[in-house]
């Protein structure tokens, strides 16, 4: 899932649909911004870019592909291609495990738990998904960011998986939560997997960096505030 060395993803694509898709080179090189379209690729041709393109790459090439010109397309690959951030961050809460489940799924009262978020309004419940907006204290611009986010916890194996709705920043944003018991207490784990648009303020390896730092600090927050908890007999 690499690009090959020395040539332009660019390139690559372009000989793609002049080997594959029966493209005018020529056509390509005076028209450089056309759509795929506007160079006279139908839908077997786009069919031929796809198939070719998710078997190099292992990326899909959406449907609207033709509207798309060869630059753009190469721009989607890329990003689709490029590393993306992953943290993993953990902490062991000395209280059982059904308490710190409940208390770290009860959604609606995440302005007790975490320090970061003002405001939680739940806007749907399904089962044991739920779907909620996010707001979190205003920053140093005095900029309150928000969002939607998805969660669907499973009771059986102690596992939550979460993703945004309203991406902002991010072009995809996946939370992992693990619970497991050990002699010590529980152990609470978070597993991020996001990729950052190319618009964003930070790349993926500067998100990381600040997922780490503030993972750890809320962490160590939540492990307090439940702890606390267990020894005053309040949940």
């Amino acid at each position: 899932m690499t690009v090959t060395h020395g040539q332009p993803l660019t390139e690559q694509i372009t000989d793609i649909l002049v080997a594959h898709c029966g493209l005018d080179a020529d056509a390509a090189a005076r028209a450089p911004a056309a759509s795929l379209e506007e160079l006279g690729m139908d839908s077997l041709a786009l069919l031929e870019l796809s198939a070719v393109v998710a078997d190099r790459w292992q990326v899909q090439i959406p449907e609207q592909s033709g509207q798309l010109s060869i630059p753009a397309v190469a721009d989607l690959v890329a990003r689709r291609t490029r590393p993306c951030g992953h943290t993993e961050n953990s902490i062991v809460i000395a209280a059982p495990l059904p308490l710190v489940w409940d208390i770290t799924n009860d959604v609606a009262r995440w302005t007790e738990l975490f320090t970061e978020y003002a405001v939680v309004e739940i806007l749907h419940r399904e089962g044991d998904t739920v779907r909620f907006r996010l707001t979190m204290h205003p920053d140093e611009n005095g900029i309150a960011w928000s969002w939607v986010s998805e969660r669907t916890a499973d009771p059986t194996t102690r596992q939550v998986r979460a993703h945004r709705v309203e991406t902002g920043p991010f072009e995809y944003m996946r939370i992992h939560w693990r619970y497991t018991e050990e002699t010590e207490g529980t152990r609470m784990t978070w597993v991020q997997d996001f990729a950052m648009k190319p618009t964003a303020p930070v790349d993926d390896a500067g998100m990381t960096d600040r997922i780490n730092a503030n993972s750890r600090i809320q962490l160590q927050i939540i492990k307090e505030k439940i702890e606390l908890a267990y020894a005053g007999g309040t949940r």
